[in-house]
């Protein structure tokens, strides 16, 4: 079973080396089940053609307010009414900065004005350099987005198209996928905190030798996962794995009952 079958998602690209990702992103969310509608502000255009983007979802691209396509003349009503979600993936410092002000310099601004806020969620998938993150006005901007109402999904570290290294990447299309089934999952834990423990241990026995055991981890680890989509406050435990943590879970890396009673 897709996990997205039957939901209509407006995805938003705005201008960022980033978009090339987002092409993948709507094959992703294609894949899952989900319906896809883009709509791309000119400075997307600059880094990925509409032509793109209407071959991977199947629709035409919207790129226009004054797009005449709409019978009524009013795409920002009609494509934010249609949608269980709006996803800006990549969205850029100067589009957070749009919502904050209620700027409508173009269609996809003017849509996320309009939605109706209570039943169309807006989710942001930030993508700058790492100065452009961190500076003070992005960060007033990000906090006051979700003041409004937004989600903002957070942002990768690594390397940077600009040659620079650090936070402000766009997540990866797999973990936008992943954040979006999730945020559409029941929140059945939602107020309560869970304890994970995962992955093998090392009790020494003295100074040379020690028990360990073979455990992966995995299982610990997608049970941390699956109680944080489900609204839950988890806390991680784990011993030395090869496994990417779960986004939104509070780690802590152990190798035996030495390193606990140091860190207690």
């Amino acid at each position: 079973m897709n996990e997205l079958s039957g939901k209509h998602i407006l995805l938003g690209l705005t201008g960022g080396i980033a978009c090339y990702k987002a092409a993948e992103f709507c094959r992703a969310l294609v894949k899952a089940g989900a319906t896809v509608q883009v709509v791309m502000t000119e400075a997307a255009a600059q880094f990925i053609t509409p032509v793109t983007m209407q071959a991977l979802s199947s629709r035409p691209v919207y790129t226009s307010q004054w797009d005449g396509r709409e019978a009524n003349n009013m795409p920002h009503i009609n494509l934010s009414r249609e949608a269980d979600a709006i996803v800006i993936a990549p969205c850029s410092a100067d589009f957070v900065a749009q919502l904050v002000l209620g700027s409508t310099p173009e269609l996809l601004s003017l849509l996320c004005l309009a939605r109706p806020r209570q039943s169309v969620p807006l989710l942001l998938a930030p993508a700058m350099n790492r100065e452009m993150w961190s500076h003070p006005a992005t960060q007033r901007n990000v906090a006051q987005a979700q003041v409004d109402g937004a989600v903002v999904l957070g942002v990768g570290t690594g390397e940077q198209a600009c040659g620079e290294t650090g936070e402000g990447r766009m997540l990866e299309p797999t973990e936008l996928l992943e954040e979006l089934i999730a945020f559409f999952r029941p929140k059945t834990m939602a107020g309560q905190h869970v304890l994970v423990t995962a992955g093998p241990t090392f009790e020494a026995i003295d100074p040379v030798r020690g028990i360990t055991n073979l455990s992966s981890g995995k299982m610990g680890f997608s049970s941390a996962r699956a109680a944080k989509d489900a609204g839950a406050e988890v806390t991680l435990v784990a011993g030395p794995v090869r496994l990417a943590y779960p986004r939104g879970v509070k780690r802590i890396n152990v190798k035996s009952a030495l390193d606990m009673e140091k860190k207690q």
